[in-house]
Order: structure tokens, then sequence, then C-alpha cells
């Protein structure tokens, strides 16, 4: 998909469709197009055919052999951000709905930030445009995109330029997001730790020379032994699939600069282990590796903008499964740092592959450490399918987080992370143990993370809520993509 912008004349601008946001009173380019459809847009509204309502859509056609469609966006009532970006993304779906090959994108009628919506039009058509395809491929194939250029207008040549640096970085996070949504979508007998590592390993080919460099390394199950990475090697052992510690390091700044590090969990399929879950709904699992695909999406979108800043993805990447070989509740196992574990539950895996990597993140000397994780139900019964739950050791770093999920829509809402609620981790046969009992289990888990991440600034991120929707849209989202890209970018600049 190409993307640009333009301050050209309007109605000039070679193209089959053009968004056009507006509410029911016409104002600027909206009123000026109508004039020179002899009203045909005022006579939509009067006749009650669009009221200009916050996301509604109408296609209209103008007269002529030309094929030419206008697609009406409304605006009215969209006042907050998260309001602003539905609009958008319902215009990015009534777009894609058309054969449109070419496309003008009207920048008025919402934000005054030029950058920020451009950014966001250009996200929106991304993600609306991903489609599933791998092997083995249905062999009813979804239709092909057609539409190969948008064009963001604006009345002058000053907000062109800025909506242009927009455009670029709102298809970098788009198709960071798709990446993401490609790899959670993947069926496990795909997606395997293996093929996790070989896909980081690709991201790492092909760079040009004068970019930002980018490596990737795999430590394997014997390597991970030797430094006594006794947790996370408990969660694998009860598969065939041999588990991986995935670490990708972008450098896009100065040696001297202090890393981010994002640990992503990756769990490629979770049976629960020999504590099983329950039948229904278990081919989501497949989604339990939505963290570490996060991270993946990331760093791609890193790579395409080429922001100057260092982060490290870790990605430990395992599958859950209850063979001869597998941990039992009870057993007791010993982290990287040297804590141990009393394991009560072996469906409360991913903060047992999350602990030692995090351990192994503090070898970075980082700056931030973040991780991801589709890691608790328990955030959903706290917080539905909407926001991800997040908590932290760091203040600063939490209401950095939080103003990053505002700005691009992909929200975050912080629990308290304290004492009383440490003290449910308590383990009369080991330093603690891996579950917290049954109330405030989003809260405990993150607990649990906290006392291997005491020499960094942290935050946590549990995205079990909104990694991927069930039902007849089943599918990953690619968040939280948006907001991780939100907060390297505002520690880029």
């Amino acid at each position: 998909m190409d993307f640009n912008a333009s301050s050209a004349q309007l109605l000039n601008i070679k193209a089959d469709s053009l968004i056009l946001p507006t509410g029911p009173q016409l104002k600027d380019s909206a009123a000026a197009l109508d004039k020179s459809l002899d009203g045909a847009i005022s006579s939509l509204i009067k006749a009650g055919d669009f009221s200009g309502k916050s996301a509604e859509t109408l296609v209209m056609h103008i007269p002529g052999p030309s094929g030419k469609r206008i697609i009406l966006l409304g605006t009215e009532g969209a006042t907050t951000t998260q309001q602003q970006i539905k609009v958008i993304e319902a215009g990015a779906t009534a777009l894609l709905k058309t054969p449109s090959a070419r496309a003008v994108w009207v920048g008025e009628g919402l934000s005054d930030d030029a950058e920020w919506q451009a950014g966001i039009v250009a996200r929106s058509v991304q993600t609306a445009s991903y489609n599933y395809n791998h092997v083995p491929k249905i062999s009813k194939k979804p239709s092909a995109i057609k539409l190969k250029t948008v064009t963001y207008w604006v009345a002058g040549k000053a907000d062109a330029s800025v909506a242009k640096k927009g455009l670029g970085y709102g298809a970098a996070v788009g198709n960071g997001m798709n990446a993401a949504r490609q790899l959670g979508n993947l069926p496990a007998n795909i997606c395997t730790p293996g093929y996790l590592a070989d896909q980081a390993k690709a991201l790492a080919k092909g760079q040009p020379k004068g970019q930002a460099k980018v490596t990737t390394t795999v430590l394997s199950e014997a390597q991970m032994k030797k430094l006594n990475m006794g947790s996370l090697l408990s969660v694998s052992a009860g598969s065939d699939q041999p588990g991986h510690l995935i670490v990708i390091n972008y450098k896009g700044a100065k040696a001297s600069s202090k890393p981010v590090v994002l640990v992503g969990k990756a769990v490629t399929f979770d049976t629960g282990g020999i504590s099983l879950k329950p039948g229904a709904g278990m081919d989501e699992m497949k989604y339990d590796m939505c963290g570490g695909a996060s991270v993946i999406g990331v760093i791609n979108a890193l790579i395409e903008t080429q922001m100057p800043i260092n982060v490290v993805g870790i990605i430990p990447a395992v599958e859950n499964m209850p063979n001869g070989q597998a941990t039992k509740p009870g057993d007791v196992v010993t982290s990287m740092s040297g804590q141990t574990i009393e394991i009560l539950n072996t469906d409360a895996e991913g903060r047992l592959i999350l602990c030692d990597a995090l351990t192994y993140a503090g070898r970075f000397k980082p700056d931030t450490v973040i991780d991801i994780a589709t890691l608790t139900g328990a955030v959903i019964g706290a917080l539905g399918k909407v926001t991800a739950g997040m908590l932290s050791n760091d203040d600063e770093l939490a209401e950095q987080l939080l103003s990053s999920g505002t700005r691009s829509g992909d929200r975050a809402w912080r629990l308290p992370l304290w004492e009383e609620y440490d003290e449910l981790l308590k383990s009369n046969f080991a330093d603690m143990a891996n579950i917290g009992g049954p109330q405030a289990g989003t809260i405990t888990a993150a607990c649990f993370l906290a006392r291997f991440t005491e020499k960094y600034k942290w935050a946590h991120l549990d995205v079990a809520g909104t990694a991927w929707v069930s039902g007849a849209a089943k599918g990953a989202t690619g968040r939280p993509v948006p907001i991780l890209m939100e907060y390297l970018r505002s520690k880029a600049k």
C-alpha cells in the first residue's frame, strides 16, 4: 500500500474514491464539494439518508461515466481520541469494501493534529486490509485487496509535510500489527517455538547498510540449562517441541544509549500441562503466544520507521504439554535468579517462563523493561475485552504507558502492586508459589513477576483480554503493538 500526502486542488487528484469526514453541517471542503455537485451531499442529509453521526458511513456515486464515489464519514459527537479513532476505522473498513484502487482521504472534520490523524488513517487502512493466508491455504481464498494508493489531503503545504511523517509511522505500526496477527492466527502445528525463532532470525536478514542494525540470537534448551533457567525449562519439559529463548537486538541509536527491553510471552500452545484446561475453547490457546508475536510486530515497525532508539526483544517460546516428562503440581524448581518456586498449578506457566526471561533482561542494563503476556483470565473478569491490565514498579513509567495508550487508542488500565497481594504467594516449601489463590489473580501474577524485576524500572501488560477476539470474528488483534510503538516513539524524541 502506498501512502502520500498532498495539498493540491482536491478535485484534481486522480482517484476513484474520496473519503469525506463530515457532520450534518457541511463546512470547508465538504461544503465546497457539495456546491460542485449541485447540492447532492446536502440533499442526502436533508432526506435522512446520512445523519453525520459518529462512524456512520454512506457511499454515494458521482453521476457520470467516471465511476467515482464519495464515502461520507460521520464525525458528529466524535470528541475523544478513542471516538475519533473509531470514526477513522469505520472509514477504512468502508473504503476496503469498495473496489477502489486509488483513494483520497480528506484530512478535515476530526483532529487538528495532522500528523496524528494521518497516522491513524494509514494504520487503520493497513489493518483493515489484512487477510489471513498461509500454508495450508484456505481453499476459498479471500478477495484480493485492490486498493493500492491512499492520498491524504490537507489544505496547506506545511500540514502536508507533517501528515507525510504521520502516514509513514502509521503504516509501519499497521504492518507491525498485521505481522503480529499473522503469527497469532497460525495454527500451533505450524507456529511452534522453532517457527517463531526462524521468523525472528528472518528479521535480521537483508538489512541495508546505513540502517539500524538488527541481530537475532536464539538460545537452545542446553544453553538455557547452563544459565540455570529451571523455571522456563520446567514448562517446555512436557513437550516434544524444544523451547527457545529468542533475543532480537534493534540498534537504532548510539551504543551508549540504554535499551528498552520488551519481553513477550510465547506459549505457542497451552494445554495447561498436567493441570489440564477444559476442552471448550482450548483451540484458542494458540493465541497464548501473542505477547511474543507483538514483540516481533514492534521490531517489524521499528525497522520500517528506522526509529532512533535501542530496543531488545526477548521472547521465551515454549509449548505447554502433558507428557510423561511434564512438570507436576507440587514440584519445586529453581529460577535463573536463584529463587525457588513451588508450582501449584502448571497452567500458571506464563509467569514461569517470563521470570527467567526478566532475569536475563538485566544483563542488557536496560533503561526500562516491559513484559507483554496473555497471562490471566482474571484480567478479563476485571477489565473485559476493552483494555489491557497494567502494573508497574515505577509511577513515571506507568503514566507514560497510560498516556501512550490513550494517544494510540490501545489503552491500558493500572492495577495496584501492593505488599498485601504479594503475601498471597507464600509457600511452605519454596521461596514462593506460582499462584496466589482464587482472588486478584492478575495482581498476584504481577507480584510474582515483580520479584524478578527489582533492579530496573518495569511494567507488565496483561493482554489476555485484548490480544484476540472470539466468536465469528475470531482472530488476533495485533494489540499491544500500538501502545508499545507510541511509548518507544515518545522515548526516541
